[in-house]
């Protein structure tokens, strides 16, 4: 990394064999941990309010598959580009995010490895046929149709905050106070195994967070995808048909997001492997990192 630029992640938290380089692409500059050499690239999305640091432990086992594992902190995040505008956050702009961060790689092929909105994201790519995916793997977040299928009173509840991010400026300031103390106060209340979250590791996600204008861009996720998603398919049958092989990794102990709504994925993505990890909550990769690794392993194989 640039010696004059100070990295929010404690060289001493990662493992060794990840380094972190900046790399342009779709006109913004992203902050990228990879991992790894080969044709083929393995592309890590993070969710909110997370960090490429949420990948730490699948970089290096990807790299032993023979992948070159790149994981960016997405655009207005970690120490990557920052826009300021709510349109900046289109669905269409983070599609070219990927596919720009892909032609950057100069790899061959492309899988996506996705968490939260990462995975909100991999799954609109999948669907827009971008460009051609040897697989797909999407961590706690449902397809939009089934989602869309399976949305009840249940889920509204549980979907509170994203109608909340919709107001101005009152989400960054409350989530941004005392150096963003919310947003680890959020994730130690929403994760089912304490020890694989100390201390050390949530300070990432706070001083993340707590970064000028940080909170204002990860809410413009949120205020994008209502003001600017529209209703794109009108019918469940509009929905394109995913026939990549796909990878549904569902940690049940998920707060924000019901079992149910991953009911039916298989009518949307035929070719699909669905697992699900009780005990395990949203944050599955990072909560239950040996039995997710196993099952992209296997599912790779």
């Amino acid at each position: 990394m640039t010696e004059d630029i100070v990295p929010i992640v404690d060289p001493t938290l990662k493992d060794p064999r990840i380094n972190t380089k900046f790399v342009e692409a779709n006109g913004l500059r992203f902050e990228v941990d990879y991992c790894g050499v080969g044709p083929k690239l393995m592309l890590c999305l993070h969710g909110f309010p997370e960090h490429s640091f949420s990948w730490r432990y699948q970089l290096p086992m990807l790299a032993d598959m023979g992948y070159t594992v790149w994981a960016p902190n997405m655009r207005g995040y970690g120490l990557s580009s920052r826009p300021l505008r709510v349109s900046d956050y289109r669905m269409e702009e983070l599609i070219e995010d990927v596919y720009g961060l892909y032609e950057a790689s100069g790899c061959s092929s492309l899988t996506l490895l996705a968490h939260d909105w990462g995975a909100i994201i991999a799954w609109q790519y999948a669907m827009s046929k971008r460009s051609e995916l040897d697989h797909l793997i999407i961590c706690n977040v449902p397809h939009p149709a089934a989602m869309q299928e399976n949305f009840d009173r249940n889920q509204l509840k549980k979907s509170w905050y994203v109608f909340f991010f919709q107001i101005p400026w009152l989400p960054e300031y409350s989530m941004g106070r005392q150096g963003a103390e919310p947003i680890a106060t959020m994730l130690r209340n929403s994760n089912s195994k304490p020890e694989m979250f100390p201390d050390e590791v949530i300070d990432v996600y706070r001083k993340n967070a707590a970064q000028p204008r940080a909170l204002n861009a990860m809410v413009n996720y949120y205020r994008a995808l209502l003001r600017y998603g529209g209703r794109k398919y009108k019918k469940l049958s509009d929905f394109p048909v995913i026939e990549t092989p796909t990878l549904m990794v569902w940690g049940e102990e998920d707060v924000a997001l019901s079992k149910k709504t991953t009911y039916n994925t298989e009518r949307y993505v035929p070719n699909l492997t669905l697992k699900y990890l009780p005990g395990v909550s949203h944050w599955v990769q990072q909560e239950a990192p040996d039995e997710v690794n196993t099952l992209i392993k296997e599912f790779l194989g």
